[in-house]
């Protein structure tokens, strides 16, 4: 997987999509954007310590911490069909 790119995680993801009828497709996406966020929380819940000692201890931390919120942030805003 040398050519990962998000385009090719929103190609899967609309290949993925057509296989639900057009009126379930919404619901499919709230429910990854869901479970996409719930992860997120569980994870951030589970490692919070970990990662204010991170943005604490290396200052340069926070704007790539900011990337990966805004990297999040578009990812679900394509699941849930908003630009």
């Amino acid at each position: 997987m040398s050519n990962f790119s998000l385009a090719s995680v929103q190609d899967l993801y609309l290949q993925f999509l057509n296989n639900f009828p057009v009126n379930l497709r919404p619901v499919v996406s709230i429910a990854l954007a869901v479970l996409i966020v719930y992860s997120i929380f569980k994870i951030v819940k589970q490692d919070f310590l970990w990662i204010i000692v991170l943005v604490i201890l290396l200052p340069s931390s926070w704007p790539i911490l900011q990337s990966i919120g805004q990297g999040v942030v578009a990812f679900i805003k394509f699941l849930l069909g908003t630009k």
